[in-house]
């Protein structure tokens, strides 16, 4: 057997990493082994390999080098990354908070009692609002909520939730201004003056007694799907109110000036035929004022299964028979005033119509 040379090749000619590192035949041609010291340990080109060749994820080549042109470590690459989420989840938070300041605001605009009159006025309004309502109890519960949070911080209103002391006495007539084109006001920053002590889960209804003069006095109730009613209503033409005329214009909608109004709606409690619920009022009053609270309270109801506080007052200038508007007030218990809140004052006018509210006469004002 043949020995050959043993590393007869240049072992290193000075250039260490880069010639043959013994280039010689280490043993026999015919071990099988064929050039054992053939293989270039480390000569390679060491400083070409791209630098970001490595399946780390990141990239290739020349993305793979920091500013001074070396090699990123992990934790270079890692750092990286960390900043790229944050980025991102810094522009889906500022887009989830425009979101929400836009919808603040169209919320802002739309509870403006002219927007809101505005609004009522557009053919068949009363019937697309009770089929909405609803769709979207939920969602304008949740921003009610939210803008209500807002105006407590603010200093501007009180936190659903939180009842004023307990008033005994209906609204001042001196504190409510004169008409001015909507249908109501809001008394009180929109917080009703049930108390603490008021609030119950329990329906019930009850309605004041009348004064010398024959006028109504108070109606409450817990409203609850328990006392809704459960069929029609009936006739209630045999009843005539304090102040009663049975009078026509031909620009008012469905002609008669006045309507025999519920203080408590009969689809809130089924009450019909009672005097001690029912006023002169003018279809304005009725149509455009009451009926669109007394649908919230309703859909809110029908929708959630809870109780709602409320309670409507008429009020009285002297001794007049006609009220010259009656005062509001509804609180949802379980949810403590989320679900529905308010406080309102509604004009008992006519546009066009000018109402003497000692006898309840009246005149076009056109004349």
């Amino acid at each position: 057997m043949r020995t050959g040379k043993t590393g007869s090749g240049r072992a290193g000619s000075g250039k260490t990493g880069i010639g043959k590192a013994g280039s010689g035949r280490a043993g026999s041609e015919k071990t099988g082994i064929g050039k054992a010291g053939s293989k270039k340990t480390g000569s390679g080109k060491a400083g070409t390999r791209k630098a970001g060749s490595r399946k780390t994820g990141i990239g290739f080549g020349t993305a793979g080098k920091n500013a001074s042109g070396r090699r990123k470590t992990r934790k270079q690459y890692m750092r990286e990354a960390r900043r790229k989420q944050l980025i991102r989840r810094l522009k889906r938070w500022l887009a989830r908070m425009l979101a929400v300041l836009i919808t603040g605001f169209v919320c802002l605009v739309l509870i403006h009692p002219q927007v809101q009159n505005q609004i009522r006025s557009i053919p068949g309004f009363s019937k697309i609002q009770a089929a909405a309502g609803s769709l979207l109890s939920d969602a304008s519960s949740q921003v009610k909520g939210m803008l209500q949070g807002i105006a407590v911080r603010s200093g501007s209103a009180v936190l659903p939730g939180y009842l004023q002391p307990e008033s005994t006495e209906s609204v001042d007539l001196a504190s409510i201004p004169a008409y001015s084109g909507s249908p109501y006001v809001v008394v009180n920053g929109n917080v009703p003056d049930f108390s603490e002590s008021e609030l119950t889960a329990t329906a019930f209804e009850t309605y004041g007694s009348m004064d010398g003069l024959g006028r109504c006095s108070a109606a409450s109730a817990c409203v609850g799907i328990e006392i809704m009613p459960t069929e029609e209503r009936g006739a209630i033409g045999q009843v005539r109110p304090s102040g009663w005329h049975t009078v026509k214009y031909e620009f008012i909608d469905g002609r008669y000036l006045y309507n025999r109004c519920h203080l408590i709606g009969y689809q809130l409690t089924g009450e019909n035929a009672n005097v001690q619920n029912l006023i002169t009022g003018t279809r304005y009053l009725n149509v455009e004022g009451m009926l669109p609270f007394e649908d919230q309270v309703a859909s809110y109801v029908r929708t959630t299964g809870n109780h709602v506080m409320y309670r409507v007052t008429p009020v009285y200038d002297g001794n007049n028979l006609v009220a010259s508007g009656v005062e509001m007030e509804a609180y949802s218990v379980e949810d403590r005033g989320t679900g529905v809140c308010f406080h309102v004052f509604v004009y008992n006018v006519q546009p066009g119509v000018i109402i003497n509210y000692a006898n309840g006469e009246s005149r076009s004002a056109a004349q």
